[in-house]
């Protein structure tokens, strides 16, 4: 018996939208954010609704929701922005020379309006951290995250592993040490804008206090 093979016809176009890829998606993410902090900065975290938000992100609640657990969850893209730029320059230290060094001449911190993205939209939300406990609690999961990654490095330069105590209270403290250094840098600017000198001030500061973080590694 012969195979008889049935012609279906031509196949149907596929319906809906395309797939969205990482990259688009986290471009979404951050300008969702940047509508999200500038209502949070004009109305406050109680009075701003997710709703509110994504309707002047030009999404749907759907899409919100779908990006972000919450809606102090939507301010995590730009305060990542803060960490990341330290991350960057921490991965990026040469063996051989001093942390302390290092900084000086190569961090450039994302509240550097030169380097362009979000410097102002950064400072706020970091300012709005300070009273707004939920924005705060976002803040703090985001910087104890990157703990894991400052511990990779410090035990790299000691030669041990990331899990030893030494290593981890180290990145702890590493942590600490930025966030302070940019919080106060944050509240300085308030009303008058980084200025090379502030930013000159912050590396400084950020530099001489990672310089006992690190001693004896």
């Amino acid at each position: 018996m012969e195979d008889v093979t049935v012609d279906s016809g031509p196949i149907a176009p596929r319906r809906g939208r395309p797939p969205v890829s990482d990259g688009q998606r986290q471009r979404q993410r951050l300008d969702i954010s940047r509508h999200a902090v500038r209502l949070f900065a004009e109305q406050g975290v109680a009075a701003t609704s997710g709703e509110q938000i994504a309707r002047a992100a030009g999404v749907s609640e759907r899409t919100l929701w779908r990006c972000f657990p919450s809606k102090e969850g939507c301010v995590e893209p730009l305060l990542t922005q803060s960490i990341e730029a330290f991350r960057t320059v921490l991965y990026a230290w040469p063996p051989g020379v001093d942390l302390t060094e290092h900084l000086r001449t190569s961090y450039r911190p994302a509240l550097d309006p030169s380097s362009g993205g979000d410097a102002e939209a950064v400072l706020t939300v970091i300012r709005l951290t300070r009273d707004e406990p939920a924005l705060r609690a976002v803040y703090l999961v985001l910087r104890e995250r990157a703990e894991g990654t400052f511990a990779e490095v410090l035990a790299e330069r000691a030669g041990g592993s990331a899990d030893l105590l030494g290593i981890r209270m180290r990145a702890a403290t590493m942590s600490a040490v930025l966030k302070v250094a940019t919080d106060d840098l944050a509240r300085a600017v308030a009303g008058e804008g980084v200025t090379p000198e502030a930013l000159r001030r912050h590396r400084e500061q950020l530099a001489d206090a990672l310089s006992l973080v690190t001693r004896g590694l």
